[in-house]
C-alpha cells in the first residue's frame, strides 16, 4: 500500500484540492477534467503482470486532475465498499519515459469505501461502476508555481497561481479485480496451539487473556508463539491489521497497555510499529492469538516508553487486515 500511496497521492491531494477551482464530476460520472486530452492515447495490452504499450499525443498536459476509463474490461462491476487489486504504470506527459510500474510486482489494493469517497470523490466514482479488466488514465497537473506577490492592477482581484510548469504525470491503472472486504473478527478464530515450556503462560478470563510472567527467563531472540493458529490470511509486513492486544513488562509482569481494556481494537499500519511487532506478526494468520516475547532492543530500547520498559510480553489477537 505504501508504493500506490506514493504515486497516487500526489493526484488525490490535488483531486481534493482542486474542488473550489475546477470543475466536479457527476456523482455518477466515471470521467472528469479534459478528457478529450486523451483522445490520442492508445494501450496495447500486455498482460496482467506487465505494463501495457502506452502512446500518445506528447506533450500531454492538462490544467485540472483528469480521469477516464480508456479501456473496458469484461469483468464484473466494480462495487462500493469493495477492495480492488490494481497495477500502475506512471509515465511522463511529455516524453512518455517510464516513471513508475507496478505491474511485476503483487497488486495492489485499493479500498473503495466512504473515507476515499469523502477524500477524493473524483476517483472514487472512476473506480466504483468500472468493470474489473478495465484501464484507467489519470493525469496529474505538474506542480504549480507561487501565486504573484500582489493583486492584478487591472481588476484588483485577489492573485491567482500561474498555470502550471511543466509537464502532467499519467498513470495507467489497471483493475485486476473486486472483492468484498475480509470481515473482521470479533474474537480469535483456529486451533489451539500447546505452547512449548519456558514461556510466559496465559490463561484467559471472560475472553481477555492474562499473562503469567513468573519464571519466564529473559529473550535472546524474539519469539513468537501461535497460541491459537487462525485460518484466515498470512500477514504481510505492508498490511495494515486490526487486533486486541495486551502487554506486560517481563521483569515484573507489569500491564502497560491494553485494548481491551479500551474496548476497542486497535488499527495500524505492521510497517509503523515497533521492530518486534513487525517482525513477529509477519506471516501470522488472521485469526490467530499470538504471544510476543520482545527483547528491548527490538522494542523501545534501554530508554523505554511510558510504562513499558525493557523486555516486553504481548498477546496479540489478528482479527483482520487489509
Amino acid at each position: 500500500m505504501r508504493r500506490l500511496l506514493a504515486i497516487l497521492l500526489p493526484g488525490l491531494l490535488l483531486l481534493t484540492a482542486c474542488g473550489g477551482t475546477a470543475p466536479q464530476p457527476e456523482p455518477s460520472s466515471q470521467s472528469a477534467g479534459e478528457t478529450a486530452k486523451f483522445d490520442s492515447l492508445k494501450l496495447t495490452d500486455n498482460g496482467d503482470k506487465k505494463a501495457p504499450g502506452v502512446d500518445f499525443d506528447k506533450p500531454l498536459a492538462v490544467t485540472q486532475p483528469t480521469i477516464k476509463v480508456v479501456s473496458e474490461g469484461s469483468g464484473d462491476t466494480v462495487k462500493a465498499n469493495q477492495v480492488a487489486k490494481i497495477s500502475i504504470l506512471a509515465v511522463n506527459g511529455s516524453d512518455g519515459s517510464q516513471l513508475e510500474d507496478t505491474f511485476p510486482n503483487e497488486p495492489e489494493s485499493l479500498e473503495l469505501n466512504d473515507e476515499l469517497k469523502t477524500s477524493s470523490a473524483v476517483i472514487y466514482n472512476a473506480f466504483v461502476g468500472a468493470k474489473v479488466g478495465s484501464s484507467l488514465a489519470l493525469a496529474v497537473p505538474a506542480q504549480q508555481s507561487a501565486p504573484s506577490a500582489s493583486p492584478s492592477p487591472s481588476d484588483g482581484a485577489s492573485p491567482s497561481p500561474s498555470a502550471a510548469a511543466g509537464p502532467s504525470q499519467l498513470l495507467i491503472i489497471k483493475v485486476l479485480s473486486a472483492s468484498d472486504p475480509t470481515p473482521v473478527l470479533d474474537k480469535p478464530q483456529g486451533d489451539a496451539v500447546t505452547p512449548p515450556a519456558g514461556l510466559p503462560t496465559v490463561t484467559e478470563k471472560d475472553g481477555v487473556p492474562e499473562i503469567n510472567v513468573a519464571g519466564a527467563p529473559a529473550p535472546t531472540a524474539l519469539v513468537s508463539q501461535d497460541l491459537i493458529k487462525g485460518t484466515g490470511a498470512a500477514v504481510k509486513e505492508t498490511d495494515t491489521l486490526t487486533v486486541n492486544y495486551v502487554g506486560v513488562n517481563l521483569s515484573d509482569g507489569t500491564k502497560f497497555d491494553s485494548s481491551f481494556d479500551r474496548g476497542q481494537p486497535a488499527t495500524f499500519p505492521l510497517s509503523g510499529v515497533i521492530k518486534g511487532w513487525t517482525q513477529g506478526l509477519a506471516g501470522k494468520t488472521v485469526g490467530s492469538r499470538v504471544l510476543l516475547v520482545i527483547p528491548k532492543d527490538l522494542a523501545y530500547g534501554d530508554a523505554g516508553q511510558g510504562q513499558a520498559k525493557g523486555d516486553l510480553v504481548f498477546v496479540v489477537d489478528i482479527l483482520g487486515v487489509k
